[in-house]
């Protein structure tokens, strides 16, 4: 089964990132980006994706209250994890709080992690 991902983040150049992230690794696919929160909440509905990779600061409605109703409206059918550049330590707690499976700083992103943070939410092994 392949993992479907809707990239969030108000900045392209880390969206292109995250993108090359998503497609390095085995098994996940990009199905779509959004660049504010109301975008996110939108296309997580149309586009019905298995994980959203969320940027906590975002234009509109941030990326704590984006993820409150993505799950919200699709609830368990999807994964949330939430990225940023703050420390794993300030945030961790507040991905918690909103529903998010985990937080990964933008820094340690990569396709290890992904896959790592994608077995500890579905209980599949990671490669």
């Amino acid at each position: 089964m392949t993992v479907r991902v809707l990239i969030v983040d108000d900045q392209a150049p880390f969206r292109m990132a995250a993108r090359m992230v998503v497609d390095a690794t085995d098994g996940f696919e990009v199905v779509g980006e959004a660049e504010t929160g109301e975008d996110s909440v939108s296309m997580a509905t149309d586009l019905a994706p298995d994980l959203v990779l969320m940027d906590v600061n975002l234009p509109g409605i941030n990326g704590l209250d984006a993820t409150r109703q993505i799950l919200s409206d699709r609830g368990d059918a999807v994964v949330v994890l939430l990225l940023s550049t703050y420390e794993e330590e300030e945030y961790a707690p507040r991905a918690a709080e909103c529903g998010a499976a985990a937080y990964i700083p933008k820094a340690a992103f990569g396709p290890d992690r992904l896959e790592q943070a994608w077995a500890d939410v579905s209980g599949s092994p990671s490669n």
